[in-house]
């Protein structure tokens, strides 16, 4: 008869490497949350319309959004 491949009678006593506890899932969902809120707050309206938007590259993606930011600071006649 073959033997294993492993000894499973041989104790491991070498750890290698330590774990890093991460940080609860609920916890930074509820912080994010909260950012958003706050952020509602500080514009007191959207920024920007609802919807999807999609565009060919990321400068064009910045411009809209400098130019949305710009717009929801100015006052509302």
């Amino acid at each position: 008869m073959n033997s294993p491949p492993v000894n499973d009678e041989e104790r491991i006593d070498k750890t290698v490497g330590r774990r890093r506890q991460v940080p609860a899932g609920f916890d930074a969902g509820m912080k994010l949350q909260s950012l958003a809120v706050d952020l509602h707050r500080a514009f007191k309206h959207r920024w920007a319309p609802k919807g999807v938007y999609r565009f060919k590259t990321h400068e064009e993606a910045d411009a809209w959004m400098m130019k949305m930011l710009a717009r929801s600071q100015m006052p509302r006649s």
